[in-house]
């Protein structure tokens, strides 16, 4: 049970250029120390990158990216009579788009191109077509739950 109250959720401005509630979530996100006017240079400049590789609507494929790399499955450790299992649940929406947005940022930071901005328009254009590490982490996250399902009755 409990011990606190359920924090409450603040809620956020939608972005400035696009008007879109889930890319200035992704933009604080990826914010360091504040610096938010850094963090959307570098999705806008990512944004640009993708309109002039793809020449396709950025936004549209930043939505296809965070819904290719969104869970459905994932597993949480339940201890039942000194064992510890691993029990595949349902994945929250809001829980799942947080873990989208955590994985393409984390997978975009571990390539080695020369800028942010670079980095994170290939990460994106690679999660849009179903490829890179982001979707990589969501596809181990299935499979553990494929492999966990026998202890799904100790679901709670």
């Amino acid at each position: 049970m409990a011990r606190r109250r359920r924090a409450e959720h603040r809620e956020i401005n939608p972005d400035a250029k696009y008007g879109d509630l889930i890319v200035a979530k992704f933009m604080n996100c990826l914010m360091y120390e504040g610096k938010k006017s850094v963090a959307e240079g570098i999705v806008y400049g990512a944004f640009d990158t993708i309109q002039q590789k793809a020449k396709q609507d950025p936004l549209q494929m930043f939505h296809e990216a965070l819904r290719n790399v969104a869970p459905a499955l994932e597993v949480r450790s339940r201890r039942v009579g000194g064992a510890t299992y691993q029990v595949p649940v349902e994945v929250r929406q809001d829980r799942s788009r947080a873990l989208a947005i955590r994985w393409i940022i984390n997978a975009a930071r571990s390539r080695n191109e020369p800028t942010m901005t670079g980095r994170l328009s290939g990460e994106l254009l690679d999660a849009a077509n179903n490829r890179g590490s982001a979707v990589k982490k969501r596809e181990d996250t299935h499979k553990m739950a494929d492999a966990n399902r026998a202890f799904s009755h100790y679901r709670w």
